[in-house]
């Protein structure tokens, strides 16, 4: 729900903070700026505490972040709110450190990816939740220019009612993970850095491959809600949110659960080669297509996303034994694709238009066909 919801504040502070799309990408920034700079550190939190103790540090952070909204709103500062999402974001980097590979050392080697899909599936429905939260509790209310500043500062608080209750909803799940038996995986291995881990060419084509793909994950989810409106006249962000971008989110999902059940039938490279062929043909439609027919497109990409993150992490991480955790860390990283592509999309729908900027993507997805294709292929491993 976090990082769904960051489309909505992009469009959201827009009129309240009066700063162009380009200066509003900059959530995103803040948002995955976290990852890149927490994912190094939180492998090393877990090499000495563990795996379970990881996850309840991440998740304490994500309560302190979604509680830092509070005084970000009451102020109406831009800056803070940069400051708790950044404070989200490093703790969900503590959760995609410790918890990705954990599960995919929690059984067979084989399925790994399949597990990792299944898995990751559910936070899928989340994607389905948020746009409708954005609609109701964000965008409702608060649309128009806001010239005034009760209007800007009404609109300011309208966040805080679902990040207050966020807050809420990640501390009981704090509490029952603190409760929760968690065994150790044994085999996990020492975070120990070596060079040499990036022989491992199919790890190396992982952390560039992913780059790209949260880079357009993050800026395709970003300015969605700026691309209907645009495209669709007439259309408010409210109506936006809860009837177009919940189609994409929704396609997203259902990818999910689908992709799993094709994972286990077709071999996930080739999967994740056909899947990026046709989200990147789809950005290029975003691009030449018009009304509803470009809409569509667009919303589209986001069933082709869904299997690309957990497959391209876990055939990255194949075959690394004792650095898996190493090599788990440079791949969240890698994350910060999603803080440099967005604000690029941005500036490019500001001089170009809006459909412009899904040139951007396209590009990306290219970097996931590559990965499919040939990147993801096991070679000079020097993993002792």
């Amino acid at each position: 729900i976090a990082a769904n919801l960051n489309g909505a504040l992009i469009a959201h502070f827009q009129p309240v903070f009066r700063i162009g799309r380009a200066q509003a990408m900059l959530v995103e920034t803040a948002f995955y700026l976290g990852y890149f700079l927490i994912a190094m550190p939180a492998g090393f939190f877990m090499e000495r505490s563990g795996y379970k103790k990881g996850i309840l540090f991440g998740l304490g952070l994500v309560v302190v972040g979604a509680l830092f909204f509070i005084p970000a709103a009451t102020t109406l500062t831009f800056g803070l709110f940069m400051v708790a999402l950044f404070i989200m974001a490093s703790g969900m980097a503590f959760l995609e450190t410790a918890a990705n590979p954990y599960v995919t050392v929690l059984g067979p080697s084989e399925s790994a990816v399949t597990r990792l899909n299944f898995t990751q599936s559910f936070n899928g429905l989340a994607h389905i939740v948020g746009p409708w939260i954005a609609g109701q509790f964000i965008f409702a209310g608060n649309e128009g220019t806001m010239e005034s500043m009760e209007e800007r500062q009404q609109a300011a608080h309208a966040v805080i009612g679902p990040y207050a209750a966020m807050a809420v909803g990640v501390l009981v799940i704090l509490v029952l993970f603190a409760l929760s038996r968690m065994p150790e995986p044994a085999s996990s291995g020492k975070l120990i850095f070596n060079r040499r881990i990036f022989a491992n060419r199919h790890l190396t084509w992982a952390i560039i491959a992913q780059l790209f793909y949260v880079g357009a994950q993050a800026g395709i989810w970003g300015i969605t809600i700026n691309y209907v409106t645009e495209l669709l006249p007439g259309m408010t962000r409210e109506a936006a949110s809860k009837q177009y971008l919940v189609i994409g989110t929704t396609l997203f999902v259902v990818g999910r659960f689908l992709g799993t059940w094709l994972l286990s039938r077709f071999k996930a490279p080739n999967l994740l080669l056909v899947y990026g062929v046709i989200a990147c043909l789809l950005s290029l439609a975003g691009v030449a297509a018009q009304g509803h027919a470009a809409v569509y497109a667009v919303l589209s990409i986001n069933f082709f996303m869904s299997i690309m993150f957990p497959t391209i992490f876990a055939l990255g991480v194949r075959n690394l034994g004792e650095e898996t955790k190493l090599g788990s860390s440079f791949i969240i990283m890698s994350i910060v694709g999603g803080a440099i592509v967005p604000p690029v999309m941005g500036w490019i729908s500001e001089q170009h238009g809006v459909q412009a900027s899904f040139v951007v993507p396209a590009v990306c997805f290219l970097f996931v066909v590559f990965y499919g294709w040939s990147g993801h292929r096991l070679g000079n491993h020097l993993s002792k």
